[in-house]
C-alpha cells in the first residue's frame, strides 16, 4: 500500500484534470456536429491521462537525475528527489506508463477509424508516437526541450490544438473551424500552468541549468506574459460563445473566468515565488471546468 501511495504520488493527481479539458472540449464540439460514440470518449480520456501520467513520471526522473529538482525546490518534494524511488526504478515506471499510453493509442484508433482507414491511421499514429515522445522528452535526454525554453510551445500545441481538434476530428473526420477557438483557449491557459510553475521555479530552475522561458525572459516578463495568455485565451472563448448568439448553454463556459480573474488579481499583489504554487491549482482546474461545462452545454439542455 506505501509503494502505492508512492506512485501515485509520482503520477501527480492534482496535475490530471488539466489534460481532459481538450478532451471535453474536442468531444463537445464533436457532439455539437452531430457525433457521439461513449467508447470512444472513454477512451479517448484514458489514452490522455496516460499521457500526462506518463509525462509527469519522466519529468520526475528527469529533473531528478539532472539535479534540477533539489533542496532549494519550492513545490512538493519528487519522489526521486526524496528518495522515496531510485532512479532505475522510477525509469521503469515511464517506460510502463509509455507502454501503456500506446495501448490505449492503438485502441482509441481502432475504434475511431476501425482497421481500414489507412491513412487517418498512419497520420494518428504519428501525433500518438509525438505526445508520448513529447511527454517522455521534456525533461529526459541531453537536448531535452523543457530545459531550452520550448516547454510552453509543446505544451500549447498538445494540449490545445492537438487535443481539441484532434479529439473532434476522431469523431468527425473533418478539421472543424468551430474547434479552433476553444482550442486556443484552453491551450493558451494549460501555458498559463506551466508558466506559474516555472514563475514559481525560476531561481532553482536557473541555477540548475534549465532554461525555461521565464529563466529566458526574466520574472517580470514572465508576470506580464501570464496576463496576456489568461486574456487572450479568455478573448478567444468569448469570440467562441458570440459564434453561437442566444446560446445560454455554451455561455456558461465563460464562468471559470470569473476564478481566472480573481486570480490575476491576486497574482498582482504576490511577491513571494513560493505564493504561487497555490495559484497552479486554480488555474488548472478552471482550464478543466471550461472544457467540463462545454461538454455539459453540447448536450443542449439549455
Amino acid at each position: 500500500m506505501q509503494k502505492f501511495k508512492i506512485w501515485l504520488n509520482a503520477a501527480r493527481i492534482r496535475t490530471l484534470p488539466l489534460s481532459l479539458a481538450g478532451v471535453l472540449a474536442g468531444t463537445a464540439i464533436a457532439r455539437w456536429s452531430g457525433y457521439q460514440d461513449t467508447a470512444l470518449f472513454l477512451l479517448t480520456l484514458c489514452t490522455t491521462l496516460a499521457y500526462q501520467v506518463t509525462s509527469n513520471f519522466a519529468n520526475d526522473y528527469g529533473d531528478g537525475v539532472k539535479g534540477t529538482d533539489n533542496d532549494s525546490r519550492i513545490g512538493p518534494a519528487r519522489v526521486l528527489q526524496s528518495g522515496a524511488l531510485a532512479g532505475p526504478e522510477l525509469k521503469r515506471g515511464v517506460l510502463v506508463a509509455a507502454g501503456i499510453s500506446g495501448l490505449f493509442t492503438l485502441a482509441t484508433l481502432y475504434r475511431a477509424f476501425g482497421g481500414s482507414q489507412w491513412g487517418y491511421l498512419l497520420v494518428f499514429l504519428l501525433l500518438g508516437g509525438l505526445a508520448i515522445w513529447a511527454s517522455i522528452r521534456y525533461t529526459v535526454g541531453e537536448r531535452a526541450y523543457g530545459y531550452r525554453g520550448l516547454g510552453d510551445l509543446f505544451v500549447f500545441l498538445f494540449f490545445g490544438l492537438v487535443s481539441v481538434q484532434g479529439t473532434q476530428f476522431l469523431y468527425t473526420r473533418e478539421v472543424l473551424a468551430d474547434a479552433w477557438l476553444p482550442a486556443l483557449a484552453i491551450g493558451l491557459l494549460s501555458v498559463g500552468v506551466l508558466n506559474l510553475n516555472n514563475l514559481r521555479d525560476r531561481e532553482p530552475d536557473r541555477a540548475s541549468g534549465k532554461r525555461t522561458l521565464v529563466v529566458i525572459i526574466g520574472y517580470e516578463n514572465g508576470r506580464r506574459y501570464h496576463y496576456l495568455l489568461c486574456t487572450l485565451s479568455f478573448l478567444a472563448m468569448g469570440f467562441f460563445v458570440l459564434l453561437e448568439p442566444g446560446s445560454l448553454a455554451r455561455g456558461l463556459c465563460l464562468l471559470p473566468y470569473t476564478i481566472i480573474f480573481r486570480h490575476l488579481v491576486r497574482m498582482a499583489k504576490i511577491r513571494r515565488p513560493a505564493d504561487l504554487d497555490p495559484e497552479l491549482k486554480k488555474v488548472a482546474l478552471s482550464t478543466f471546468f471550461i472544457g467540463l461545462l462545454l461538454y455539459i452545454a453540447s448536450h443542449n439542455f439549455l
